[in-house]
């Protein structure tokens, strides 16, 4: 499912029928009402989950789940709630009914929760010491995870623990010999990139698939080549003058997408399809290259031919790759927080959060364990000094308003790179005298 806007992958946390289930290890009801020292002598607390009670997250946090109360007592009374549970959070917090933990996307957990101030600063979380490994938390979360969140009204941005990372990048089959022989190596800059998909286009097999409609993945080529010249998206959107624009790297990113167009090297029809069809084409080896996420090795999982072995990698240039977290957070409100973080850093040991690899198929912020084999290439890129979000984090109606259908123009050949960045500076000069 495409993205519509620069915010979390609908593919991952997309609207879902929300589904309960108390553990049978849990006391029914709500959370015991002692308070948060029970943590130590039993006691329990709510957890209201994003993912539904059979999907594979699920499966991995119930065995957890079950763990965790054999080994301290603690009963956990669980709600999968689905993907709406970022819009019931709020609601519940100032009716003063919130969870005691909770988890989604950072974007979701920033936009529903922290970014008002009520969630939880989580800092003591990370001094917490990891069951059986004598280490903590902190040394098993890279600090560059929170680095790249903003900030709550308090300063922090430790209000989520994550335990899932996502990314994005170019996905290939390594298997594919016209691309092995085309591109011996990753390409080490744009025009050796440019380079493979004309060698490929002389055996008439289309450089990139696209979902022609989405400015999110599709948008993600102009993002990345922003990041290589080194300009922050989220200060380009957040200037006010729109002077950012006028940067020589903005066109010049701009016009390296005019390339991909004007080159033929995006797949035919790719302006008059909609998802999946051009993924399923890709998934047919009808094209070398889709920029995707790292869920797409899922999504294409019963599509791929035998033999097929996923690669992927950055666009040439790129300065440090985008994240998105899926993890833990605790309301200001929440009864038991302490039982509540005892968990977050039980389900943190490797032998418990490997499931998220094994199991549920995705990478972990622990870079000891390892990605399932798909995503080895996307866990390799997220393994340097610096991650960054999606698009820079930019939030809002941004998108819309100002980037997405001018980018789509130029995506489809109806605008130049040229014509493309003076349209979006006109109408972000008229986006910052709207909003007051």
């Amino acid at each position: 499912m495409p993205r519509t806007s620069l915010s979390t992958p609908t593919r991952i946390v997309g609207a879902a029928a929300a589904t309960a289930l108390v553990l049978g290890l849990s006391a029914c009801g709500s959370s015991g009402t002692g308070a948060s020292g029970d943590a130590k002598a039993g006691g329990s607390f709510t957890y209201w989950s994003m993912w539904r009670a059979e999907e594979p997250q699920a499966q991995v946090l119930k065995a957890a789940i079950a763990d965790f109360t054999t080994a301290t007592g603690i009963k956990v009374d669980v709600n999968w709630a689905g993907r709406d549970i970022s819009k019931k959070i709020g609601p519940s917090i100032a009716a003063n009914q919130a969870p005691d933990l909770w988890d989604q996307a950072n974007d979701a957990i920033f936009g529903s929760v922290a970014s008002a101030g009520q969630a939880l600063d989580l800092s003591p979380v990370l001094g917490l010491q990891i069951p059986g490994e004598n280490v903590p938390v902190s040394q098993v979360i890279p600090g560059k995870y929170f680095d790249m969140l903003p900030k709550d009204p308090g300063g922090s941005n430790h209000y989520v623990i994550p335990y899932e990372v996502a990314t994005t990048g170019l996905y290939y089959n390594a298997a594919d010999p016209d691309l092995a022989a085309a591109m011996p190596a990753a390409p080490a800059d744009w025009a050796a990139l440019l380079k493979v998909c004309d060698t490929l286009k002389a055996k008439s097999k289309p450089c990139f698939a696209s979902e022609g409609e989405d400015p999110w993945t599709n948008g993600l080529y102009f993002d990345y080549l922003l990041n290589g010249a080194g300009v922050d998206v989220s200060k380009l959107a957040n200037d006010k003058s729109s002077a950012g624009w006028d940067d020589p790297a903005v066109l010049a990113a701009a016009q390296k997408v005019e390339q991909l167009v004007k080159g033929g090297y995006l797949i035919p029809g790719y302006d008059a399809t909609k998802y999946p069809a051009q993924e399923t084409n890709w998934a047919g080896g009808k094209a070398a290259f889709l920029m995707n996420g790292s869920w797409v090795t899922a999504e294409v999982a019963k599509q791929i031919p035998a033999g097929w072995k996923f690669g992927s990698m950055l666009p040439p240039g790129t300065k440090s790759p985008d994240a998105t977290l899926f993890g833990f957070s605790i309301p200001k409100k929440a009864k038991h927080a302490e039982a509540a973080e005892k968990f977050i850093a039980f389900f943190l040991q490797k032998k418990e959060l490997a499931g998220i690899s094994t199991t549920a198929g995705n990478i972990t912020p622990r870079e000891d364990i390892p990605a399932p084999a798909e995503l080895a290439d996307a866990q390799k890129a997220l393994a340097g000094a610096t991650v960054r979000l999606p698009f820079d984090g930019v939030a809002g109606n941004w998108s819309p308003k100002v980037l997405d259908q001018h980018f789509l123009d130029l995506w489809h050949g109806k605008s130049t790179a040229a014509q493309f960045v003076a349209k979006c500076k006109a109408d972000q000069v008229t986006y910052w005298q709207t909003q007051g």
